[in-house]
C-alpha cells in the first residue's frame, strides 16, 4: 500500500466556529479506508491563506538578512516574544508565491530582487491548519538593497532588520536561539546546497 493511496472522506458538517483575520471551522466527516471500519471524526480546522518566505543570502559577505519581530503566540507559550525570522507573508489575491516573496523582501528588508529560487512548499501544521508555505532562496548583493525595510506602517509591523553571518545563523539554530520553523527550514536548505557545491 502506497502512502499516496487515497482515502474516501465524506464531509457531513462544515460550520464556522469563529471568523476574523482567519477562519476556524468545525468539520465532521466519515473516513473510509479499504479493509477498515469507517470512522466518524470531528476536527477543528484553522483556515489561513497560503504564504511565502524568502532567505536573502548576501553572497559577497556570506551573510543572511532576517527580521526581528514580535510574536505574541510565542510569548504566550513561554518564549521570548521577539523571534528572528526570514521575511514572509501571505500571498495576496492575484499574486504568485514568488511575487509575494519578492514583495515581502522589499517591504521588510529593503532588498529589491527580480527572481528567487524555489526551495520547497510545505504544510507547517497539516493536522489542523490549511496554510501551505512556499520557501524561496535569493542570492543578493549590497547593491540590491534600495530601502531600509522595516515593514509597512499600515500593517502595524514592528520589524528590525538583522544581518548575521551564515555561520552565526546556523549556530543560533543549533543553540535554539532561532526557533521559527520556516527560517530553520530555509537555512538548512541553503546549508545543504552549499555542501553540494564543489570545492
Amino acid at each position: 500500500m502506497s502512502i499516496f493511496d487515497k482515502a474516501r472522506i465524506a464531509i457531513l458538517e462544515d460550520k464556522t466556529l469563529w471568523k476574523g483575520w482567519s477562519h476556524l471551522r468545525g468539520i465532521t466527516f466519515d473516513f473510509f479506508r479499504e479493509g477498515r471500519a469507517p470512522h466518524r471524526l470531528s476536527w477543528e480546522v484553522f483556515e489561513r491563506r497560503n504564504a511565502s518566505a524568502i532567505l536573502l543570502h548576501n553572497v559577497e559577505r556570506d551573510t543572511v538578512t532576517l527580521v526581528r519581530q514580535l510574536r505574541i503566540a510565542a510569548h504566550l507559550s513561554g518564549e521570548y516574544p521577539y523571534l528572528l525570522e526570514v521575511p514572509a507573508g501571505f500571498i495576496d489575491d492575484g499574486e504568485t508565491a514568488m511575487q509575494a516573496a519578492l514583495r515581502e523582501a522589499l517591504e521588510e528588508t529593503g532588498y529589491k530582487i527580480a527572481k528567487a529560487i524555489p526551495a520547497f512548499a510545505a504544510y507547517m501544521s497539516p493536522g489542523s491548519v490549511t496554510e501551505k508555505l512556499h520557501g524561496f532562496y535569493a542570492a543578493v548583493t549590497d547593491a540590491d538593497r534600495i530601502a531600509d525595510g522595516g515593514g509597512l506602517d499600515d500593517e502595524q509591523e514592528d520589524l528590525e532588520v538583522v544581518e548575521l553571518s551564515f555561520a552565526e545563523a546556523m549556530e543560533m539554530v543549533e543553540a535554539g536561539e532561532i526557533i521559527d520553523a520556516k527560517t530553520i527550514m530555509l537555512l538548512q536548505w541553503a546549508s545543504l546546497k552549499r555542501r553540494d557545491q564543489p570545492g
